[in-house]
């Protein structure tokens, strides 16, 4: 399934790439992340690893492990999602009307056998939800931090 996705935001595409990559505050906007702790021994580029503890339907899923593989800051972040969702996300920045256009794109299919892909089509309307509801809360939160003061 591909699921694609875009806010607007109040600020500059270093300040919401600084954000994006705040890896633990993730679960602070992002709907379905319990938690997300880094696992590499890096924390930017190509290479770093998450574990994100996810769920499903407000209930303790799994945990998935997620690898950075385009590391373009601050305008594209490319993760490939391992089991039990298989694929990428993609997260592209692009300045627009003094903010930045944030467009995330899912192209994943849940890893369960044989009913995998009938499974995540049926998903995939509940996953175009969260991720509108998780982009409003990154809005949200970026509002909350306040400007960057330099």
């Amino acid at each position: 399934m591909r699921i694609e996705r875009s806010i607007d935001l109040p600020c500059g595409a270093e300040e919401v790439w600084a954000v994006l990559t705040d890896w633990e505050r993730q679960a602070d906007w992002m709907l379905d992340a319990d938690a997300v702790e880094v696992t590499s021994e890096v924390r930017e580029g190509i290479g770093v690893t998450l574990a994100v503890f996810t769920r499903l339907f407000q209930v303790p899923a799994f945990t998935e492990t997620i690898e950075v593989v385009v590391w373009a800051p601050p305008t594209e972040l490319v993760i490939a999602h391992g089991p039990p969702v298989v694929g990428r996300g993609i997260w592209a920045l692009e300045e627009h009307d003094g903010g930045t256009r944030f467009t995330w794109t899912e192209e994943v299919v849940l890893a369960t056998s044989v009913l995998g892909g009938m499974v995540s089509a049926c998903y995939a309307p509940a996953l175009g939800a969260l991720m509108r509801r998780s982009l409003r809360g990154l809005r949200d939160s970026i509002i909350a931090r306040g400007p960057v003061r330099r």
